[in-house]
Order: C-alpha cells, then sequence, then structure tokens
C-alpha cells in the first residue's frame, strides 16, 4: 500500500525510513507470514510521487535492508514491488489532492506534482507521447487536470529500463529481500504497455499480443537472470482493465480476462512461481468501479487457475480485494466461493479447518486461489492476523511482548 512517506529530495530521496519500520514491521510482529514493500520505483522518474520509494541508486540499499532484517527479525518473510508509474508517474500524494477542489466543487483525484515539489514534469514517459495520451485524458492547460503528458520512449531507453528493474532487483537481493514481485497492473508503465488501448506504438512493443507483451517478457528474463534460482519472483498484473463494453475498447480492443489467461500461459516458462491477479486502474474511463465491488476479482483468479491446470501448468495464483473477514477468506480457498449464512461461533471449526489446510482440496471442492492477499485491512487492524486466527480457533504464536492480552 502507497505511503508517500519518504524524502522527495536530498541524499535520501526514495530511501526507507523509520516510518516503514513502524509500519510494516508491526504488521510482521503481529503475524503476517510475508510482507512487502510498496511499489518502488526502478527509475527516479518511475516514482507515482515525489515521496514514494525508489531502489534505483546503491544509496538506498542500507534504508531497505533496515527494513528488511526487521520484518525478518519478527519471523516473517519481506518483499519488495519494483514498478515504474509510466505516464501516472510525477503526481502529489492523495491527501494532497483531496484537500484541492476541481472548478465543479469536486474533490480532486490527482494533483501534477511540479519541479517545486520535486517532481518531473518534462521526464514522466509511456508507451505513446503528447498531451493526448494523459492519463485522465486532460489537456495541460486544465486546471482540472491531474496528469503530466508522457513522452513516448524509445527502444534505447526501454533497453536502459529493462536493465534498470535487473538492476534494482539485484539490490533488492543485496538488501535481504526474500520475494520481488514486478508490478504490471493499474495502469502503470508495464500495464500501458500492455492494453491496445494505450500501446498504438508500431515498432516492435506495439501491435500485437507478443509485441506488446514484450516488454514484461524482457524484464522477467533479465530479473530472473540476476538473483538466485530458488529467490520466488511474484508479478501482479490487472486481470481486466474493465474496457471491453467500450466503443475505444470495441474499436482497439482492450486488455481483458482472455489476454491474462494468455499471458498467464506464458509465465511459468519464464520464472514467475505466482501470479497476482488484480485489475483496472488503466483508464479512467473504467467500466467499474473496484471498491464497490466484491468478489469479481477473485472470480477471476479461479479462473485463470482453472486454465492452466487444464494445461496442467504449475504456477500460484494469488487473490486479492478487499478480502476483510475470515469468512470470506475460507469461501475463496475452500469452498469455491460459495456463500453462505453462517455466525462465526457456530462456524469456528469448519474455519479452522479451513485454516489449517488453505491450500488443499476439500470434498472435492477446488480453490479458487492459492495465496490471499491482503492489504487495506493490515492498515485498519495489523493484529487482522492474530483476531483471524482467535475467530477460527487456530492456534498460533504470538509476541511474547503481547501474551498478557492474547486473545
Amino acid at each position: 500500500m502507497c505511503q508517500y512517506s519518504t524524502a522527495s529530495h536530498g541524499p535520501g530521496t526514495g530511501a526507507l525510513t523509520d516510518y516503514h519500520i513502524a509500519t510494516l514491521g508491526h504488521y510482521a510482529l503481529k503475524g503476517a507470514g510475508l510482507v512487502f514493500v510498496e511499489a518502488t520505483g526502478v527509475q527516479a522518474n518511475g516514482r507515482i510521487s515525489p515521496n514514494c520509494p525508489g531502489i534505483w541508486s546503491d544509496a538506498q540499499i542500507p534504508a531497505l535492508r533496515r527494513v528488511s532484517d526487521f520484518i525478518k527479525s519478527q519471523g516473517a518473510l519481506s518483499g519488495i514491488q519494483l514498478a515504474h508509474a509510466g505516464r501516472k508517474a510525477s503526481t502529489c500524494a492523495p491527501w494532497i489532492a483531496g484537500a484541492q477542489k476541481t472548478q465543479g466543487g469536486k474533490r480532486k483525484v490527482s494533483v501534477r506534482a511540479d519541479k517545486d515539489v520535486g517532481g518531473w514534469p518534462t521526464n514522466v514517459v509511456g508507451p505513446m507521447g503528447g498531451e493526448d495520451w494523459t492519463w485522465d485524458g486532460s489537456q495541460l492547460s486544465d486546471e482540472n487536470g491531474g496528469y503530466w503528458a508522457p513522452r513516448a520512449l524509445t527502444e534505447e531507453d526501454i533497453a536502459e529500463l529493462v536493465q534498470d528493474w535487473a538492476k534494482a532487483a539485484e539490490r533488492s537481493v543485496k538488501a535481504g529481500v526474500d520475494v520481488i514481485e514486478i508490478h504490471g497492473a493499474h495502469g502503470y508503465l508495464i500495464h500501458q504497455f500492455l492494453s491496445p488501448l494505450t500501446n498504438q506504438r508500431t515498432d516492435k512493443y506495439g501491435g500485437s499480443f507478443e509485441n506488446r507483451a514484450r516488454l514484461l517478457v524482457e524484464i522477467i528474463q533479465a530479473i530472473r537472470k540476476v538473483i538466485p534460482d530458488t529467490m520466488p519472483l511474484y508479478l501482479r498484473i490487472s486481470s481486466t482493465e474493465w474496457m471491453e463494453e467500450s466503443e475505444e475498447g470495441k474499436k482497439h480492443g482492450s486488455w481483458d480476462v482472455e489476454s491474462s489467461i494468455r499471458l498467464a500461459k506464458l509465465l511459468p516458462g519464464l520464472g514467475i512461481d505466482l501470479l497476482d491477479v488484480s485489475s483496472g486502474g488503466n483508464l479512467n474511463r473504467q467500466r467499474l468501479n473496484p471498491f464497490n465491488a466484491k468478489d469479481y476479482q477473485t472470480r477471476i483468479a479461479s479462473r485463470i487457475r482453472q486454465e492452466l491446470k487444464k494445461d496442467g501448468l504449475s504456477m500460484f495464483i494469488g487473490a486479492v480485494g478487499l478480502i476483510t473477514e475470515a469468512e470470506q477468506a475460507r469461501d475463496i480457498v475452500e469452498e469455491g466461493g460459495a456463500a453462505a449464512a453462517r455466525t462465526a461461533d457456530a462456524e469456528l471449526e469448519k474455519e479452522a479447518q479451513a485454516a489449517v489446510g488453505m491450500t488443499e482440496l476439500r470434498d472435492g471442492a477446488e480453490p479458487m486461489a492459492d495465496v490471499i492477499l491482503v492489504a487495506r485491512q493490515f492498515m485498519r487492524e495489523p493484529e487482522w492476523v492474530l483476531r483471524v486466527a482467535w475467530q477460527l480457533g487456530v492456534d498460533v504464536a504470538w509476541p511474547n511482548q503481547f501474551l498478557r492480552v492474547r486473545l
């Protein structure tokens, strides 16, 4: 979860701080098994905001190691999400945007970060360039616009970018990180290349599915060459951008579930161990608001998992998306998402059995996913794991310092 809490300038630019030890470390203290550092820029211009973390420099390694070491000292594994925001870069923290109003009186969703606050308005990049390719479709003269116009990456830029992803992965390994995730979702640079709506290039990185996926494939291959063979490599994608029924989607095509299934079948051979299935974020005109939906992403994850299994392919599938209750998590991994009215007291035994064997087949019901990934709920209550374990009747280790208040 982006925190927008690193220095925007000076020698500590992009480096993690004590804030990250306090937040990420506390999740590990309270029972999380794997704790990810938020989207971290592989290039300085790949940050979402000037206050986002980065790992484009060796100078940023010590701070990452300090956070990683503390996470692991509390019994968890440490992960990092390597990212490049592409045309969604150089914006201000969302609370700055939320404090401002559009000309129509609505709260702003995004505010451009100019040079005076550490932004890089002339170095925002994407597959395509010019004012027609801003994320929100606004011209720079539009005061309500929240994003800069990108410049189109050249093939030379792309070659350098691929190597910078590999260098960022190498630095992450040096910092003691256990798991790396490539962020290819939510309208950031990799997603921009994958989608025919935001990638209309005519070179080898545009046009066909193979060409639009080329950047991602090259990044995966470059990272796999420089990290240990045994190190897990995850990939997060938007399984659909919810534009299939739009006029532009019908005209140009869009990145949809079928595209994601096609991509997923390539990933095991490239060395991806887990596919983290999310959705949306590439265009402000998407036809679904993910914050008002419930289990749509987990159902897509289930379909991808089933298609891989049909082809005899082995790769873990991670489900994400506002999973805030133990019963919902149990439904996803044990009962294929079947809904049922139940009370916590009456279902403790079933919940405990589900927690013990989350990834096992139960009574012939195929799990929808192999891993449940939780973000927002940890921000609401860092002790989520401990509370859910208590609700399920599962005996888990509590920190010694907290035993006097154990549930």
